[in-house]
């Protein structure tokens, strides 16, 4: 069935037909991103209305007028990047190591290539420019800059955050990297069979199987949930008790310590004593490796690992609660889950994992210059800092200076930036500099936070214009929801020249409710 519709009748149809606004751009970017066929030529562009119906019929038609009504009809859903799968938002090395408060590539890859739609109407960067990332993270900023063919320099408070972008951006000895990771894995093997933890954990499996089978059964146990057969909050107790038994005879049996002595600091209190024992084994193999750069991908390989081997449930991975010694129903799974004994699956998982994203990088890669300087942006001497090991590089910037900023500048009170790696900081024994981050969780969100925020952030800003070329572009993504971004901005000397309100479809929380970000672009008063 076809009826022709022009953008602008499409508009109007569109209008009447959801009973809000929808503006020509959003027909374009039906059209322009694939989710309704273009008809016409010779300049004329019309659309079928029947596949307009169907697309406000489907999952993220749906959502995008849901979302709408929510945030605003100022909402870009050009910006959702709603047809993408998280393998394409976590593509090779971007998915590296775990990392609270990233943006997905793409964003990043809108604003800073050289295309043009009915959004972006002008581009800000080219080739060989200079990028600077103020609050680089994790360095995904960096990363595009290279694929892109663009210079770019992160800055980051956080010494564990700077390895991880440098470590991104960084040349691979793929042989040497190989040699050393066998040679860790082998000896951790060894290191492993020369106690009866293995012996212990797979007898324990085999109780698991059999008692999962019986009082867990996939799909039945669930089916007896939802029909209220089983009362999950009764049932499941009574089960994990009885299993705990078993478990209990077989600690025993292989006389397994679990606990740890102490809980002073994070490794101690997160981990069972197997566990931390197999990971101090590692962290001497890793001490061993004397190529730098290969040294610094293992501590990362070692860091993701042992992020995985926390003493926690399943479902409480991400916001920690309770060390869990023993064997619990796990609700994520429906059956009786345990805690781990040993890091060798996850070891041997994220080594493989690491090499195969570093080589898909390794592909893709240009021959520009990308380094993430560790330090406090709101005074650091870019210059100064990159002429210690990266001396070319500097010469460039002064020569040519910074073209623009694309960042994301820390949320009020929402992330403690060098809590979440805690493991790492107690294991690796880098500095922290909890005390200079910018918004941290801890600080709160109330006035003085706030006032305190908008200083921090616009002394970033500040300090960033001593690099920068006169006619330059900062775009900067934040949930401005106590409309702050205006002060920055003045307090900065700039003005925000456009302004995009992004859906964020792809949260890591638990809460999957209408959220949004704005991009603001800012530029010299």
């Amino acid at each position: 069935m076809t009826e022709l519709l022009s953008i602008k009748e499409a508009s109007l149809w569109a209008s009447n037909h959801l009973n809000k606004n929808v503006t020509p751009s959003n027909i374009s970017y039906l059209i322009q991103y694939g989710k309704v066929k273009k008809y016409g030529d010779n300049g004329t562009t019309a659309v079928n209305k029947y596949e307009l119906i169907t697309y406000y019929k489907s999952f993220n038609g749906q959502r995008e007028t849901d979302w709408r009504e929510k945030l605003g009809n100022d909402l870009n859903w050009a910006l959702s990047f709603d047809n993408l799968k998280e393998k394409d938002t976590t593509k090779h090395i971007h998915r590296l190591h775990p990392y609270k408060g990233k943006f997905i590539p793409q964003l990043v890859e809108y604003f800073i290539d050289n295309h043009t739609d009915n959004f972006k109407k002008e581009t800000y960067f080219n080739k060989g420019d200079i990028i600077l990332d103020p609050f680089s993270g994790s360095g995904t900023t960096m990363v595009q800059a290279n694929e892109l063919g663009m210079n770019a320099i992160g800055i980051d408070i956080s010494a564990f955050n700077s390895l991880i972008a440098n470590v991104k951006v960084g040349k691979v000895d793929f042989q040497d990297l190989n040699n050393e990771l066998k040679r860790i894995t082998n000896s951790l093997k060894k290191y492993i069979s020369q106690n009866r933890n293995a012996q212990f954990e797979n007898e324990l499996l085999e109780e698991l199987n059999v008692f999962n089978k019986r009082y867990f059964p996939s799909p039945e146990y669930k089916v007896k949930i939802r029909k209220k057969e089983i009362i999950e909050r009764e049932y499941t107790p009574q089960k994990e008790n009885e299993f705990f038994e078993t478990f209990e005879k077989l600690r025993k049996k292989y006389d397994l310590k679990l606990k740890q002595d102490k809980s002073s600091n994070f490794l101690e209190k997160w981990y069972l004593e197997p566990v931390k024992n197999e990971i101090d084994f590692t962290f001497e193999q890793l001490k061993k490796v004397k190529h730098p750069t290969t040294k610094k991908i293992i501590t990362i390989i070692l860091s993701r690992t042992i992020r995985s081997c926390r003493a926690t449930t399943h479902a409480d991975l991400a916001t920690l609660k309770e060390p869990v010694t023993k064997t619990y129903y796990c609700r994520k799974h429906g059956k009786i889950c345990k805690p781990l004994f040993s890091i060798l699956s996850w070891w041997e998982r994220y080594s493989k994992d690491t090499v195969k994203r570093l080589s898909e990088f390794e592909n893709l890669r240009t021959n520009t210059n990308q380094v993430c300087l560790q330090g406090d942006a709101r005074n650091i001497n870019i210059i100064s800092q990159l002429e210690i090991n990266h001396f070319e590089f500097a010469q460039l910037v002064k020569r040519q200076k910074i073209k623009g900023i694309f960042s994301s500048p820390p949320y009020v009170g929402l992330i403690d930036y060098h809590e979440q790696h805690a493991y790492a900081y107690d294991l690796f024994g880098f500095k922290r500099n909890d005390e200079f981050e910018i918004g941290p969780l801890y600080k709160g969100q109330g006035r003085e936070a706030r006032n305190s925020y908008i200083e921090g952030i616009a002394q970033v800003l500040n300090n960033s214009k001593k690099y920068l070329q006169e006619d330059y572009d900062i775009f900067l993504v934040a949930n401005d929801k106590y409309n702050i971004y205006p002060s920055i901005a003045e307090k900065s000397g700039m003005k925000i020249v456009n302004q995009y309100k992004r859906p964020v479809l792809n949260r890591t929380e638990k809460n999957k409710s209408a959220y949004a970000e704005i991009i603001f672009h800012l530029k010299e008063k």
